[in-house]
């Protein structure tokens, strides 16, 4: 805390010095968003380069102004959380003054470029995100307020901890984890009892793209435990798009890279050469729309899929088709193929990516 407190007060001091030269005060960001200040690393997934191009939040200007005052405004309010050790989530923060802050996004991205701007990752800063993931299965491990919680034994799944750098005392006998990209999908193995009867395994979902809590639960289990990690997501844009959040991360968390990615996360399914293999009837595939085919063409541009030829390859018999598919669409060839036929196989011979 007493890192965080100096850092902010580096930043003031750095404002002040300006006003008694009787210059404008200007906060420096990193740009987070532009692909030229991102690289690649294997190991780690995509992270920002060390001498990366900033952008300037001046307070002399209109175009910056309001920003500029709304950092220091949540500054300030980071530096009270950090000397009481209280903490608020981003939701909290906006709603304490929602005329001031305009919405909710504004905050979300405020917040992102002041843990940028100190180098310090956003759950040091007191700052909470609310968590929209699930945990089920073969894990069982004890809250930062000593509450103790265990999957196992639940038949409903456990909402993600909102401070996942808070729990300790992790157990677990699973052999696996399975990340499911839809809420449905992982209602459905969890009422066919999939992480018990083929083999323990822990189950996780972010309900589509995955939240910052999501993901960090992600890279503790794998710090934990190093178990294989799979995915079983739609066979469309959309679904690779999350499953390279969690495999490689995303461009505007790339400063977090090293406490978010999991590079070495495999992809199960839904794969579309499974859609010919499995001989999924025509008519259950939906057509691309002009959006799928631009996210489609912007994934394959990107440097980590160089590195992955069999992905290639699955991403270019998606292209030629122009047709994708649900998870769902396993449910033409029986009701339970999915948890009973199709994920029993897969991890039995190997059929991932």
């Amino acid at each position: 805390s007493s890192e965080v407190l100096e850092a902010i007060e580096n930043v003031i001091q750095g404002v002040l010095q300006s006003l008694a030269q009787k210059k404008a005060p200007v906060l420096t960001v990193a740009n987070r968003t532009d692909w030229r200040n991102i690289e690649f690393k294997d190991s780690v997934g995509l992270q920002m380069i060390p001498q990366c191009a900033a952008k300037q939040i001046r307070s002399d200007c209109p175009q910056s102004a309001k920003r500029f005052a709304l950092m220091l405004k949540i500054l300030s309010m980071i530096y009270k959380m950090v000397q009481s050790n209280t903490y608020a989530t981003k939701r909290d923060i906006y709603y304490s003054d929602t005329l001031l802050f305009s919405s909710q996004s504004v905050v979300d991205q405020i917040i992102n470029d002041i843990s940028c701007m100190l180098k310090i990752p956003r759950r040091s800063l007191h700052i909470l995100s609310t968590t929209k993931g699930f945990v089920a299965g073969n894990l069982s491990y004890t809250e930062e307020d000593g509450t103790k919680v265990n999957c196992t034994c639940s038949a409903t799944a456990v909402t993600v901890p909102s401070n996942v750098q808070g729990i300790k005392n992790l157990t677990s006998q699973a052999k696996f984890i399975l990340i499911v990209e839809k809420d449905a999908t992982f209602q459905r193995l969890l009422d066919d009892d999939f992480f018990s009867k083929v083999s323990p395994c822990i189950m996780i979902t972010g309900r589509g793209i995955p939240d910052l809590n999501t993901r960090l639960l992600v890279r503790k289990l794998w710090d934990s435990f190093q178990m294989p990690i799979f995915t079983l997501m739609d066979a469309d844009p959309h679904g690779v798009e999350i499953l390279c959040v969690y495999k490689y991360g995303s461009v505007s968390m790339s400063f977090e890279a090293h406490h978010l990615t999991v590079p070495s996360i495999r992809w199960l399914g839904l794969l579309p050469s499974d859609l010919e293999r499995l001989n999924i009837c025509k008519d259950a595939l939906i057509p691309f729309t002009k959006q799928d085919e631009n996210k489609l063409a912007s994934i394959q541009k990107r440097p980590y899929i160089a590195c992955q030829p069999l992905w290639k390859k699955e991403l270019e018999i998606m292209a030629a088709s122009k047709l994708k598919a649900e998870i769902q669409v396993l449910t033409s060839l029986s009701s339970n193929y999915l948890s009973r036929v199709y994920l029993p196989n897969k991890l039995q011979f190997g059929g991932w990516l």
